[in-house]
This record gives structure tokens, C-alpha cells and sequence, in this order.
């Protein structure tokens, strides 16, 4: 299987982070951006750009803008260095590389592979508080004149036609944390056939409803049919699709099983922890700002 979406197997490939997360949320946390590096080096490669091999290596994926001294990428003396802040940085002491975005003198943006073991790079450690996702700390690096190599054009990352499809994989891992929870239910529902079943129903529907968004989402991505802006809507769409399905799937489940759980059951309520900070990835009302807006640029009714 090609681990990069569009290769053919991309129903494959977001089947494997679903199921990693439903047995481990953090762990998925943790491959989801690896893959899209590689699937980001691979788009490089194929379209003649100049990349970097992956290796053996392990990478994330540095592309959350803002902070007070946001990267900049500077190029003299026939190199690139990166200097300033970036934020979300995920696991950034734990791996060996990263695809950082920075911008340019010129307001464009452009993507760097950095060694994050080179003289310059600091992880700025005890910044990370979360109680999810507690193994996969995601706070600011800051780069001081580090060298980086660049990874196609200025705009490409953003222009590319996987950079929407890089967003579904992450809903397939939210998928999958939901999937998890279900089951917990599920458990419960067979001693306790009470409001429990009617919760259990109505959580069914909801993970049908984001499997059947993501299944169709890997056709169209596969046939060709998943790009430009046709790519950044369906991105959107799934996305609030399976957010909407895991928020409520979230909320019943709480409901369903009381306090219980997340007291005394330490699995439950990590699972909880994870999925909620997790889920936060889709920016709600924004999104769904950013989702009407996609819309109304098309001038015509697309249902």
C-alpha cells in the first residue's frame, strides 16, 4: 500500500490511523503527521520540486501560523535559515525532522525541511498543560538561524493538491477515537438496556454517518476528482461531518455511562481527555464560516 493519499489506497491508509486510534488515540496522534510528511515529500518529488528524502528518519509537520515572533525564512550566502517562533509544534523533542512553513520577505509562504538535532532549535519545554494527549507535548520551537532546505515553491504547500486531503486524515483519527468510545457504550448497553440502547442508536447513526463521509471521501480523492478548490470543500465538509458526529458521540456516551467512567476507569477517561483536545483541530463556527463562504463563491447552489 502507498502510504500518501490519492496513490490509489487511500480508503486503506485512513482505515489504518482509524483503527491505530481507536486502540490508541495518542499513538495516531502521533503517526498522523508522519504520513503526511512522507505523503508531502512524495508530492514534492513527483512534481519535480526540490525535496528531501525521508529515511528512516521520523517527521512532523510545523504549519500553524501566528505568535508573537512568527518564522521567517531568509536566504543569503547561498542557504536558507529559519529564525522566529512556530506554534503547535507537535513531539517536536522526540523527532528527528520536521516540514516547517515560513514566510518570505515578500508575504509568501513557503515549506523547509529542518534537522531538529541542528544547533539553533529550541523546544520550548514546559509549555504544554493539556491533560489529552499528554504524550504528545505540542508546544512552541523557536529557530534561531537554522538551517533548513527548501520543499517546493513559494505557495506550493499551500496550493498542492494533498493539503486538503491531508485535513481528512486527521478526521479518520477522530473517527476513530469516537469508535472507541462507542464501544465502551456498547459494552455497558449489554448489562444496562435502558436509555443506554437509545444512546447507543443514536451513536451508531453517528459513526455511520462519519464512516460513510470518509469512505466516499477516499473514491473521490482516488478518482482524480479531489482537487483545487473542489479538494478544499470536501476537506471542509468531511471534516464537520465527523467533528459534529464525535462532539455528540462524545456527549451521549458522558450522559449514557454517568461519572463513573471518567472517575475510576483510567482507559475511559484518557480516551475522553484525548479525543476532546483532539477534536479541537476543527475550529467550529470558523470552520463552518470558512465552509459557507466556499459555498457562496461558487454562485451556484451545488444540492
Amino acid at each position: 500500500m502507498e502510504a500518501v493519499p490519492g496513490g490509489g489506497s487511500t480508503r486503506e491508509l485512513w482505515e489504518a490511523l482509524a483503527t491505530a486510534a481507536s486502540i490508541d488515540l495518542g499513538a495516531a496522534r502521533a503517526l498522523e503527521p508522519h504520513l503526511d510528511a512522507v505523503a508531502i515529500l512524495d508530492q514534492a518529488r513527483s512534481a519535480g520540486l526540490d525535496s528531501v528524502d525521508v529515511g528512516d528518519a521520523t517527521w512532523g509537520v510545523f504549519a500553524s501560523e501566528g505568535g508573537d515572533h512568527p518564522a521567517i525564512a531568509v536566504h543569503g550566502s547561498g542557504r536558507w535559515t529559519l529564525k522566529g517562533d512556530k506554534q503547535w509544534c507537535s513531539l517536536a523533542a522526540s523527532l528527528d525532522s520536521a516540514l516547517v512553513s515560513a514566510a518570505l520577505h515578500d508575504g509568501r509562504r513557503m515549506l523547509f525541511a529542518v534537522d531538529l538535532h541542528a544547533p539553533g532549535v529550541q523546544v520550548m519545554a514546559g509549555t504544554w498543560q493539556a491533560r489529552g494527549l499528554v504524550e504528545v507535548p505540542s508546544g512552541p520551537v523557536r529557530f534561531g538561524a537554522v538551517v533548513a532546505r527548501p520543499v517546493g515553491d513559494a505557495g506550493w504547500y499551500l496550493e498542492r493538491p494533498g493539503f486538503s486531503w491531508g485535513g481528512i486524515g486527521v478526521a479518520a483519527c477522530w473517527f476513530g477515537g469516537a469508535v472507541a468510545l462507542a464501544r465502551s457504550l456498547f459494552a455497558a448497553a449489554e448489562v444496562d438496556r435502558t436509555l443506554v440502547v437509545m444512546h447507543l442508536g443514536a451513536v451508531d447513526e453517528l459513526l455511520e454517518s462519519a464512516r460513510r463521509a470518509l469512505l466516499e471521501a477516499a473514491s473521490v480523492v482516488d478518482a482524480g476528482e479531489s482537487l483545487g478548490a473542489n479538494g478544499r470543500l470536501l476537506a471542509r465538509r468531511v471534516r464537520a461531518t465527523v467533528a459534529r458526529a464525535v462532539e455528540e458521540i462524545i456527549q451521549r456516551v458522558g450522559h449514557a455511562l454517568g461519572p463513573g467512567p471518567l472517575a475510576l476507569d483510567a482507559t475511559h477517561s484518557k480516551r475522553v481527555a484525548d479525543l476532546e483536545l483532539y477534536v479541537r483541530q476543527h475550529h467550529a463556527e470558523r470552520d463552518q464560516l470558512s465552509l459557507g463562504s466556499s459555498i457562496l463563491s461558487g454562485q451556484i447552489a451545488p444540492w
